[in-house]
């Protein structure tokens, strides 16, 4: 009965103190790149641990199956352009001799209908020669701005800073449309995950500021709870929190071991 007590007691005022919790320091600005086309790996920029700034080469694929396409892309551009001037160009030329005709006639009994009849003839099947070659420069022009897109995914760029963690190719490698090639995370972005037991939510709240620890550098901070959500698992019955921190200028990377106090609350 005794022992009992003790025990009692023990959880009433673990439950009243402090609580220390572990969690996982995490990056909020992880990019996976992929590739959207298949292809071999001509040239690689960056290896391992490397930081990158936002639009700097990460890879470049082989290009010259894609040179041709964007080549004939921007041939038919300019072909339908061509045939647009020359048409519009004919349709002014009739137009003209149209005024011309009835200026010189003003008694319209003596305008030779048959020749008007021709020229309005002339003038709406240019007309109809004119906007179709039209249709045929916006499609043409759709078609080269896709082709320019294509060639972002083959010479890739870093979406964002951040060092790599992770490189799954090399020059030389052959690569399958949806394949991760390169993994960056954004170092200054950081965040504490941590699981917490249904028991205590009531105890946190967003917006809270608690301590934070990260043992293995001896870095000690405040940090602010800005989300608490149900975890992936619904098995575990436990809550996922969110913590906010700034590193500031200490040696914090994703991956570190990292301690969070619920305080007591008056």
């Amino acid at each position: 009965m005794k022992n009992i007590i003790i025990v009692a007691l023990l959880l009433t005022l673990t439950q009243a103190g402090d609580i220390k919790l572990t969690g996982t320091v995490v990056s909020d600005g992880q990019k996976m790149i992929g590739s959207r086309f298949m292809g071999y790996v001509k040239r690689v920029y960056v290896k391992i641990g490397d930081t990158v700034k936002r639009e700097d080469d990460l890879y470049e694929m082989e290009s010259a199956e894609f040179d041709m396409m964007k080549s004939q892309a921007d041939l038919m551009l300019e072909q339908s352009k061509i045939v647009v001037d020359y048409w519009r160009i004919k349709l002014k030329n009739i137009n003209t001799r149209r005024d011309r005709i009835r200026d010189t006639y003003r008694d319209d009994n003596k305008i030779n209908l048959t020749d008007m009849g021709d020229l309005d003839s002339q003038a709406a099947n240019i007309q109809t020669m004119l906007e179709s070659m039209q249709v045929m420069v916006k499609e043409s022009n759709i078609k080269v701005k896709q082709m320019a897109s294509t060639f972002n995914y083959i010479k890739m760029k870093a979406p964002s800073d951040g060092v790599v963690v992770q490189r799954n190719i090399k020059v030389g490698d052959m690569i399958m449309p949806g394949m991760l090639t390169i993994m960056i995370v954004d170092t200054e972005d950081l965040e504490i995950d941590v699981s917490i037991s249904e028991s205590i939510i009531s105890r946190v709240k967003r917006g809270d500021k608690v301590p934070v620890e990260i043992p293995s550098i001896n870095y000690k901070t405040t940090g602010i709870i800005h989300a608490i959500v149900p975890d992936a698992n619904p098995m575990t019955h436990k809550i996922k929190m969110r913590i906010r921190f700034d590193k500031k200028d200490a040696n914090v990377f994703p991956g570190m071991y990292a301690k969070v106090t619920i305080t007591k609350k008056p």
